[in-house]
């Protein structure tokens, strides 16, 4: 469960990048967030990871009310939100196992976890044939794929993927989000935040539509229509 109430953001005394945002994603939902660039959106994304803090309002993430987080506990939250981003953000220098299982290494987890857990989400992103491979060495898409499987392994609560089509073209695109309403059908809550305007009117999901800093439309099957 994500609730924003009342949120707004300022940068500046009088410039506001979010304005008396109010919006409940039930557990187990699949939302895309539209809006043209300077729009709001990647605030938005910010605060929900614990990157930004709001200016005004609460935000709760499941029973945890996230808005004065600290930086230490910004890592507990992002093992509660697994994050997908458009440029993979994969480390070169390592193959893909090893950037999965990079995600759980870092926080101390038996070896005998780690390979049970990355083997499993990389059979679920369909990968177990490429884990060897070096990122420079497989496509776009299995690079995204990838950073997926790296985003699962602490079987987070909700998946919040920011543009992760912008770099593939429309077959690789298609597919990545093909796997995410698989996961969201493991109960995962998905928040996808796109330009893709095909892509957001094919899902016929619920659309949440941000302009100018504030939420203009939220339908429940809704379409692009910005």
């Amino acid at each position: 469960m994500i609730k924003l109430v009342n949120v707004s953001k300022a940068y500046l005394k009088n410039v506001k990048i979010l304005q008396d945002i109010n919006l409940y994603i039930e557990a187990g939902e699949f939302v895309s967030l539209v809006g043209q660039s300077g729009s709001g959106k990647t605030s938005l994304v910010k605060i929900l990871i614990g990157e930004e803090k709001v200016s005004d309002g609460r935000v709760i993430i499941g029973d945890w009310d996230i808005t004065k987080i600290s930086r230490k506990e910004v890592p507990y939250l992002r093992r509660q939100i697994g994050v997908i981003f458009q440029d993979f953000k994969l480390l070169p220098q390592k193959t893909l196992w090893e950037n999965v299982a990079f995600a759980l290494e870092v926080c101390g987890q038996p070896q005998g976890k780690i390979n049970k857990v990355v083997s499993s989400v990389m059979r679920l992103v369909g990968l177990e044939d490429k884990k060897d491979r070096y990122p420079h060495e497989v496509s776009g898409g299995e690079q995204q794929r990838a950073a997926i499987a790296r985003a699962l392994v602490h079987q987070p609560k909700i998946l919040l993927a920011d543009e992760p089509t912008g770099n593939l073209d429309s077959i690789n695109a298609n597919e990545i989000v093909d796997l995410l309403i698989r996961i969201n059908n493991f109960g995962t809550t998905v928040i996808l935040v796109t330009h893709n305007r095909e892509i957001v009117n094919h899902l016929k999901k619920r659309v949440i539509a941000i302009d100018k800093g504030r939420v203009v439309s939220d339908q429940e099957k809704g379409k692009y229509l910005l």
